[in-house]
């Protein structure tokens, strides 16, 4: 399943979010969810522990001015990687 992520720190459907996350799925951060991917937030690592594979979008990373402060196990992806992983993913739920 591909979750795609779209608020921020705090929001309570972050923790649904990871309570829900396989291994065999992938997380999408965009909008203000790319503040999550930032080392040393209180979610990251929980998301890490998952297995599942992390990805932000770059251009949100880009507007928000944190692109440069990722943590390492997000991989950063454009609009292609994006469209890449609606394709690879059959199922998606979206986190507002």
């Amino acid at each position: 399943m591909l979750h795609t992520l779209s608020c921020g720190p705090g929001h309570p459907a972050v923790k649904e979010c990871i309570a829900l996350l396989r291994a065999d799925d992938a997380l999408l951060l965009l909008g203000d969810g790319v503040y999550i991917a930032l080392q040393q937030s209180q979610d990251w690592a929980a998301m890490q522990s998952s297995g599942a594979s992390l990805h932000v979008l770059d251009a949100d990373a880009r507007v928000a001015g944190v692109h440069h402060r990722l943590a390492p196990c997000f991989k950063v992806i454009d609009d292609d990687g994006f469209v890449s992983l609606t394709e690879k993913h059959s199922k998606q739920m979206a986190w507002y």
